[in-house]
Formats: C-alpha cells, sequence, structure tokens
C-alpha cells in the first residue's frame, strides 16, 4: 500500500507531560447511535483509558442503547434524542434526495442548535464526533458553539461505500469543519484526500490490556486446539451482519472446506443491525441451501468476544468491499488466534500476510476455503502465526498507545484554539 505522509502527525512512542491547568480538558463526545457497533467499541475503550488528569469525558448520544448503558459506568452520558427516521438511516441510502427532505433538514438544524446549547451550557472545550451522522452535526454545532471539533472518521468515503454525492460532500465538509482529522487506518485516510493544510492523524484503535494478559496466560504449547480435538475444528466469523461483511461467501468457503475436513464446525458471530434483517434471512437459507445447518451456528450478538475466542481455532474476516479498519482481526490476533482475511482497506495494515495470518482476494469463496483448509491442516504453523499476531498487537494496538495518540491531538488542537 503506498504510505501516506502525516500532516503534524502524532508522535508514536513519546508520552507529552500533563499540561499545567487548573482543570482537565471538558472534551464532549458525540455519537448518533447507542448500538455496539465497530466505532462504538473503539469509542468505549477510548473513554475507558482516557487520562482523567487531562481528560473529563461527557457523552451525547441520540438514543438509549447498550452503548450508553456501558459508558454510564466510566463517564456522564446525556441523551439527546435524534428522530428514528433520521438515526437509522443507512449510510448506502443516503443522497442528495434524501439529504434535502424539508423535515429531515429542519429536525437536524434544531438538533444541531440543541447540540450547540448543551456544548456551551457544560463549558465543553472540545467536540470529539465518531460517527459520518455526527461528524457533520457535530461540526456544524462546533462552529456554532465557537468551540474546536475533532472528527473521528471509522469509514472509507468512497463510492463503492458510500452515494457519490455524499462522498463528494463529506469530503468537502472535511476540509472545512473540523480543527483535525482522526482516521483509524492509513487507508481511510487516503479515502479523505485532504489538503496538506489540514491537521490529520491515522490512529488505530486498540485493545484492552486484560484481553491480551489473558490470551497470553492461555497460550501453551505451539499446538493448536484441532490437534487436542481433531473432531471439532472450529471457524469462526465475527461481525454485524450485513451483505458487504461477507457472511454469504464464507458460507460458501464453509461448505468447500468440509469436503476435506468433515468435522470442522463454524460460528457466524454478530447480528444484522440497521435495517438488514432480510439480508440475513437470505444467509440463514443460503445454510440450508448448502447443507450446513448442523454445522454452522448463527450466535447472535455475542458481549464477550474474547470468551468465544477461547473455544474457536480461526478467525475469518470475509468483507466483500475494502474494510476501514477491522476491530474484529485485532480482537481475534489479541487471543493468539491466526486470521484469514480479505486483502483491502484497513486490513494489510494490521495483518501481515503468512506470518500473522493469510490474505485472501476479496468475494473469492475458494481461495477463502484454501487459506481455511491451509490453516487446519498445519495447526502448529497457524499457532505460530497467533502467537505473532498476539505480539504484533500487543507492540501496535494497545489501548494505552491510542489514548496516548489522542490525547496529543487535543493538546495540539487546544493549545493552538
Amino acid at each position: 500500500m503506498k504510505s501516506v505522509a502525516l500532516k503534524r502527525a502524532v508522535p508514536i512512542d513519546m508520552k507529552p507531560a500533563l499540561e499545567a491547568s487548573t482543570r482537565p480538558y471538558r472534551i464532549l463526545y458525540f455519537d448518533h447511535t447507542a448500538i455496539l457497533s465497530g466505532g462504538e467499541i473503539a469509542l468505549l475503550n477510548l473513554i475507558r483509558h482516557a487520562d482523567r488528569r487531562l481528560v473529563t469525558p461527557i457523552v451525547v448520544l441520540c438514543s438509549e442503547g447498550p452503548l450508553a448503558e456501558r459508558l454510564r459506568e466510566v463517564c456522564e452520558v446525556h441523551v439527546i434524542p435524534l428522530p428514528e427516521s433520521l438515526r437509522n438511516k443507512r449510510k448506502d441510502s443516503l443522497g442528495w434526495r434524501s439529504a434535502l427532505k424539508f423535515r429531515d433538514v429542519a429536525a437536524l438544524a434544531l438538533y444541531t442548535f440543541r447540540l450547540s446549547g448543551f456544548a456551551r451550557e457544560h463549558n465543553i472545550d472540545l467536540i470529539h464526533t465518531n460517527s459520518l451522522k455526527a461528524d457533520v452535526i457535530g461540526g456544524v454545532a462546533g462552529r456554532l458553539a465557537k468551540l474546536p471539533v475533532v472528527w473521528h472518521v471509522h469509514d472509507r468515503i468512497e463510492e463503492d461505500y458510500l452515494p457519490k454525492s455524499m462522498v463528494h460532500a463529506f469530503r468537502f465538509l472535511c476540509e472545512i469543519l473540523p480543527s483535525y482529522v482522526i482516521t483509524n487506518s492509513r487507508a481511510v485516510l487516503e479515502t479523505l484526500r485532504l489538503k496538506q493544510a489540514r491537521p490529520r492523524a491515522s490512529i488505530p484503535p486498540g485493545v484492552e490490556p486484560r484481553t491480551l494478559s489473558a490470551a497470553r496466560n492461555s497460550v501453551g504449547p505451539l499446538v493448536s486446539l484441532a490437534e487436542e480435538r481433531a473432531d471439532r475444528q472450529v471457524v469462526a466469523l465475527i461481525g454485524r451482519i450485513c451483505p458487504w461483511k461477507g457472511q454469504h461467501i464464507f458460507l460458501e468457503a464453509a461448505a468447500a472446506v468440509r469436503k476435506q475436513f468433515p468435522n470442522a464446525t463454524f460460528k457466524i458471530v454478530g447480528a444484522a443491525l440497521f435495517g438488514e434483517q432480510q439480508y440475513e434471512a437470505k444467509v440463514r437459507r443460503l445454510c440450508t441451501a448448502l447443507n450446513l445447518d448442523g454445522a454452522v451456528e448463527f450466535t447472535g450478538f455475542c458481549s464477550n468476544v474474547p470468551e468465544l475466542l477461547a473455544e474457536v481455532d480461526l478467525v475469518v474476516h470475509a468483507s466483500t468491499s475494502a474494510e476501514p479498519f477491522g476491530q474484529v482481526i485485532i480482537e481475534g490476533m489479541a487471543a493468539a488466534k491466526p486470521i484469514v482475511a480479505t486483502n483491502g482497506g484497513g486490513v494489510p495494515e494490521i495483518v501481515i500476510d503468512n506470518v500473522t495470518g493469510l490474505l485472501v482476494p476479496m468475494s473469492d469463496a475458494p481461495g477463502m476455503a484454501d487459506a481455511i483448509c491451509k490453516m487446519l491442516s498445519d495447526p502448529a504453523t497457524a499457532r505460530r502465526m497467533g502467537v505473532r499476531g498476539q505480539d504484533r498487537v500487543r507492540d501496535h494496538f494497545s489501548i494505552e498507545s491510542t489514548a496516548l495518540k489522542v490525547e496529543a491531538v487535543y493538546r495540539e488542537v487546544l493549545g493552538s484554539a
């Protein structure tokens, strides 16, 4: 992948001294959803590990939900309701026709003024937005409140992911609304096509230290679970159920794998969100058509992924379009599991091919099946890949490092505000 020269990039290994100030920075974290998806899990982990000597986190969400419940355990949370029709509008359905409906524009304008007023009333120093909808709403609210705004972009801004009109609009707004742009991968940063003057940094989400320590303690000899229980190798795909996450490709690959490993079993971990239940029904029908009902378990949403990973031999990522980052890949590597992943987006920044896992072309079920069979047929090598992956996560994707880099952005922005 072509390297990206980051403008005013945050030092990776430097832990800056705390600024002398009378109080911590009051940071308003804003997300449009309280559903626990990848970006929301990243936000939760970031806030949990923010240095309270430097940051006082105050969260605003547009609805109640699992994210609100978990965040209330660690910080102050407020819910300012946004109409469900706007909150749940899918990214791929956005466009000028939908964006310019008078009722929607009026609702968004009212919400923006409310958020701006909230920021002023609560003496906020900086607004940190965490989703595409939150970026736009929070960016305008920050302008109204005369506050700096940091956009945290977790999505690729390309026409294979968003409508063309929204791609151009978002790139334009990216140059005028935020004070600083953070992305979760270099691949996402490239899609923004920022001008050189726009401060930016690529800061990958990190994993909890307890996840790494628990997995490290469980690592024994270089033999896999598949060797210990050869009658049931377990292969898991983890992530929300939606077309571009590739559950259908995973099932097609599973059917081919079963011809060589008839005792292999498969888990599809996750639930359909954002109105994608029709796709889940299609995937379940495909499972039956491929005679996989006895070999595939649909677990639904999993609130304890590390516990689930303890019973898995191999983690598969099957996205059919370039993944912005790949939080579940990091979680699998943190648990010392070998990875088979599709080669696109931010994934090559995480998985080193033939070192910590195997990369395969997107939408290539036969190629994915071959990679899975290669892993299952050589468990010792697969186990070594898993251990190397865990070492890579510890060295490059810790949540402590993520929090330090984000806090350095706050200091830079507020120091120049």
